[in-house]
């Protein structure tokens, strides 16, 4: 492997055990959240109190520029007649992280604050309430542009032992979209889209163990 392809592998690695302990963190704050020890009622469909926003919003707010540096890294290390795929990961993890990160930046350091004051009179339109508000659909178009972004980068994961499974994980990740994409209207995709909680960390820790040893050679 060159010296580049090992840079690229590295960078990857602590890129990809970054949106592993981002991603479960998410996964156990929502958890809490919706058992209503974060100060909300309680369930998927309520609105999320300023301290609910801080442990919920604080790693996801991470994982958009962790995500973003590891479809970087599988560009880098994906072969020219797989660039296509790689660069249109990168692409959708770049949309992802834009979207998302501006809402999660707004919410924790404009909302949460004003919630925690009880002034939310004239900011009824910034306020990140399930099913009912813009934000919240601008967060699941994020979403869905990251399950695209998984999809993409399946095709150009690098060969090496456990490259079938990590390739596996991210088309699973990946086939979640419509869950995500189309929950406004039908909020009972939520739970196909909660499964994302288990894929997406599988995904991420499978292409840790990859690229943590030497990538010989790419994927045919």
């Amino acid at each position: 492997m060159e010296q580049d392809d090992r840079a690229a592998a590295r960078t990857g690695f602590w890129a990809a055990v970054a949106c592993v302990l981002l991603s479960l963190a998410y996964v156990c704050a929502q958890l809490l959240e919706w058992t209503g020890l974060l100060g909300s009622a309680g369930g998927p469909n309520s609105a999320s109190t300023a301290r609910g926003l801080l442990w919920l919003l604080t790693p996801s707010l991470l994982l958009g520029p962790a995500f973003v540096l590891l479809m970087a890294a599988l560009h880098c290390l994906a072969p020219p007649s797989r660039r296509v795929f790689s660069l249109a990961a990168l692409a959708f993890a770049i949309l992802y992280a834009a979207l998302t990160g501006l809402v999660y930046f707004v919410q924790l350091s404009f909302v949460a604050p004003r919630l925690a004051s009880g002034d939310t009179a004239d900011i009824a339109l910034l306020l990140f309430v399930p099913y009912k508000s813009f934000l919240f659909a601008i967060d699941l178009l994020g979403y869905s542009f990251m399950c695209l972004s998984c999809l993409w980068s399946a095709f150009a994961v690098p060969a090496g032992n456990g490259a079938g499974a990590a390739r596996t994980a991210m088309v699973a990740t990946g086939l979640l979209t419509p869950c995500l994409a189309f929950q406004m209207a039908w909020p009972g995709l939520i739970g196909g889209g909660a499964l994302w909680g288990l894929t997406f960390p599988v995904a991420m820790l499978l292409l840790a163990r990859l690229l943590r040893r030497p990538v010989s050679a790419p994927a045919p």
